[in-house]
C-alpha cells in the first residue's frame, strides 16, 4: 500500500473534525502528489506531541525557521510506509528520544495552516506520542531549543493550534 493509500484510509477512519478531514480527502483525490513537499498546492504533513503523562508534561521545540513553540513533525518522506510511521520518526527525529510509542486511536487532531511560497499550506495529520519513563531528550539541527512544559504552560508559550493538540491528547489520555 503507497503512503498515500494509507493516508487515505487513516483520514476516512478519523472520526473527528468532520469539514477538515473532508477538504484532506478532497485534496488527495486532486493532488496524486499531495502527500509530499514539491505539490505547489499543499501537502500532507506529520506531527506527534511528545507526552510524558507520569509527570504531566509536554516536550516542544522551538522551530528553527519560524521561531514558534510546537509539537515535533514535518513532511512526509518517500520511505515513510505509512502517516503513523511519519510522525514517530518525526518525533523521535525532533526529539532525541528513542522508544517513542504512538497513542492508540490514530490521529488526535488535523490542522490546515498556510506556509509561504511555494507551496500554499500544510494539512498536518497530529498525533500524540508517549515518551517512556527514562527518555531523554537531545535537541536536533531542526530546533533552536527543546523543552518540557507542564500542561498548563503551552498556553503562554504556543499558539492556539498546539493549544488544542495538548487538549485533545489530554481527553485522549
Amino acid at each position: 500500500m503507497s503512503l498515500h493509500d494509507d493516508a487515505v484510509l487513516v483520514l476516512k477512519g478519523y472520526e473527528g473534525q468532520p469539514e477538515l478531514r473532508e477538504l484532506y480527502l478532497d485534496h488527495l483525490t486532486t493532488h496524486p502528489d499531495g502527500m509530499y513537499k514539491p505539490c505547489g498546492a499543499g501537502h500532507l504533513t506529520s506531527s506527534a506531541l511528545v507526552v510524558d503523562p507520569s509527570r504531566g508534561r509536554v516536550l516542544l521545540t522551538l522551530h528553527k525557521k519560524l521561531g514558534m513553540w510546537l509539537q515535533m513533525g514535518g513532511h512526509c518522506e518517500e520511505g515513510d510506509p505509512t502517516v503513523e510511521a511519519a510522525a514517530l520518526r518525526e518525533a523521535a527525529e525532533e526529539s532525541g528520544i528513542a522508544g517513542l510509542t504512538l497513542l492508540p486511536g490514530g490521529p488526535v487532531r488535523l490542522d490546515r495552516h498556510p506556509i509561504p511560497a511555494p507551496c500554499h499550506w500544510h494539512l498536518d495529520v497530529q498525533y500524540a506520542a508517549l515518551a517512556p519513563a527514562d527518555g531523554v531528550a537531545r535537541i536536533s539541527e531542526e530546533s533552536l531549543d527543546l523543552r518540557w512544559f507542564a500542561y498548563d504552560e503551552v498556553a503562554a508559550v504556543a499558539d492556539a493550534s498546539v493549544v488544542r493538540l495538548v487538549e485533545g491528547t489530554l481527553a485522549r489520555l
